[in-house]
């Protein structure tokens, strides 16, 4: 995952830890660790942020750096 990805997409949308936190049902400190890569991002989580900033997975995995890929 690229942890990087998830602090600079929180703050484009103007977010706080606590806020994003908050969306995902969790406390700050886990999602923290999230963003900071002491901690592996569960599937079902990295999938809700996906969902939440409206990017995709292959995005946020650090796969690819276009946010959104073209409709078909």
């Amino acid at each position: 995952m690229q942890y990087q990805r998830l602090r600079d997409l929180r703050e484009d949308a103007d977010l706080t830890q606590e806020q994003v936190a908050k969306v995902l049902y969790m406390l700050r400190s886990v999602y923290q660790r999230y963003e900071s890569g002491k901690r592996e991002i569960p599937f079902n989580i990295a999938i809700m942020l996906a969902k939440f900033y409206n990017v995709s997975l292959d995005y946020i995995a650090g796969f690819t750096n276009i946010k959104k890929p073209p409709l078909k």
